[in-house]
C-alpha cells in the first residue's frame, strides 16, 4: 500500500459541515450513496469496515456520480477545488524559517523524491524504495488523479528538505476506520535529510502546515494524521505539534496512531 504514515524523526505520518454554508452537501452521504453503501447510516459499520490489501488512497477514485454531482459543477464554476487550490497557499513564517508548499513537478523533482525515499530510515515507512518507476507512479497517481491528495515538496528558507501529501481524508479509505467528517484533512511527511531529524525540526513544521490548512480550508475543522504506532519519534512529533492521540486503528499493513488537531482547540495545544 501507498505510504499512510507521517514522520518527523525517519519517514511519512472528522467536524461540522462549513459553517459559512459555502459547501451544502454532507460528502460523506454523498459517497455512501454513489458506492451504494448500504450502512450509510450506521455509523459503526462505516466505522468499523475495513479494505483490502490493494485498496488504498491512491488507487480508489471518487464515485462517478458524486463527481458528476458534487465536484465537476463548482471546479467548472471556479468556486474551488477539493483542497482549495494547495498551489496558492503561499509561504508561512515558522520558528525555523520561512516555509511554503510546492506542489512537485515530476519530470524535476522525481530524483530527489526518489532519493529520499531510499534513505533506510525512510523506506520502512513509505514502501517506496526501489526503481525510479515505482516513485513515479506513486506521485502520477496524485498528480494525474482526481484532485484528493496533493504531493508536494517542503521549502524551508529556499531549501526543498521535505516531502508532503496533502490529502482529503474524507475522502480517502482512511475515513471507513475512523469517524471522519466532512472536509477533514491528512497529511503525510518525510523529512529528507537526516541532520533535520530528531532536533525538533519536524514538529514546528506540522504544527505549520496544519496551521496552513486551516486557515486555507474554512470547510476544515479538523487535521488528521495516522503515523504507524510503533514508529514514536513521529507520534511524538504530531503531539508536540497541537495533534491529539484519538485511537490506534488497524489499516492495511499497519496498526496506526490516529492523531487529530482540532480548530477549536487550535490556541489551546
Amino acid at each position: 500500500m501507498p505510504p499512510t504514515d507521517a514522520s518527523a524523526g525517519t519517514g511519512p505520518g472528522s467536524v461540522p459541515l462549513h459553517p459559512g454554508g459555502a459547501v451544502p452537501w454532507d460528502i460523506q452521504g454523498a459517497w455512501d450513496k454513489s458506492a451504494g453503501d448500504k450502512s450509510a447510516g450506521d455509523k459503526s459499520a462505516r466505522d468499523t469496515a475495513s479494505f483490502g490489501d490493494g485498496e488504498d488512497t491512491l488507487d480508489l477514485r471518487l464515485p462517478d456520480e458524486f463527481v458528476t454531482q458534487f465536484v465537476a459543477p463548482r471546479l467548472a464554476d471556479g468556486l474551488d477545488d477539493l483542497l482549495d487550490h494547495v498551489p496558492t497557499w503561499g509561504p508561512t513564517p515558522t520558528p525555523v524559517g520561512m516555509f511554503q508548499l510546492v506542489p512537485v513537478r515530476l519530470e524535476h523533482d522525481l530524483p530527489l523524491v526518489r532519493r529520499w525515499m531510499n534513505d533506510p530510515a525512510v523506506a520502512p515507512f513509505w514502501d517506496l524504495a526501489g526503481s525510479h518507476n515505482k516513485t513515479e507512479s506513486h506521485l502520477r497517481a496524485q498528480i494525474d488523479g482526481d484532485g484528493r491528495s496533493t504531493p508536494c515538496l517542503g521549502v524551508l528558507d529556499g531549501t526543498p528538505m521535505s516531502y508532503w501529501e496533502i490529502y482529503r481524508a474524507d475522502l480517502d479509505p482512511l475515513a471507513r476506520h475512523y469517524p471522519a467528517r466532512p472536509h477533514d484533512t491528512g497529511i503525510h511527511l518525510l523529512i529528507g535529510g537526516a541532520a533535520d531529524r530528531g532536533c525538533g525540526l519536524g514538529s514546528a513544521l506540522i504544527r505549520a502546515v496544519a496551521d496552513l490548512v486551516l486557515d486555507r480550508r474554512p470547510a476544515c475543522a479538523r487535521v488528521v494524521a495516522e503515523p504507524d504506532l510503533s514508529n514514536t519519534p513521529s507520534v511524538a512529533a504530531f503531539l508536540s505539534a497541537g495533534f491529539r492521540f484519538a485511537a490506534e486503528v488497524d489499516l492495511p499493513g499497519k496498526r496506526a496512531a490516529l492523531m487529530i488537531r482540532d480548530r477549536v482547540l487550535r490556541g489551546l495545544m
